[in-house]
């Protein structure tokens, strides 16, 4: 059995933040909406898809015709802020750019 990730204090979750522009506190996660076309949508979230099996970390995500909203927490950690959930934001920054997301 593997030890659930251990959650970051208030101190190192500010600092992640700051490192991490554009990505929102709201409670025990953090979030990020891009503006793009539905099909785009689709297309943006297999690829994050495939990262995030890849990192075994996944995002919850909100696909509608003109948007997208990720949602990031570690499950494993009682729906806490972890590392884990600022490497994830920083890699789904990197394939919004690629495919021409524009950040609400």
């Amino acid at each position: 059995m593997t030890n659930a990730p251990e959650p970051l204090t208030e101190n190192e979750i500010q600092a992640a933040l700051h490192n991490t522009p554009g990505w929102r506190r709201e409670s025990d996660e953090i979030t990020r909406t891009f503006r793009i076309r539905y099909h785009g949508g689709v297309a943006m979230i297999v690829h994050v898809a495939d990262i995030e099996r890849l990192i075994s970390h996944h995002a919850d995500i909100d696909l509608r015709w003109d948007h997208v909203r990720f949602a990031v927490t570690t499950h494993d950690a009682g729906h806490k802020l972890t590392s884990a959930d600022f490497d994830l934001a920083q890699r789904i920054d990197a394939i919004a750019l690629a495919h021409g997301a524009q950040p609400l």
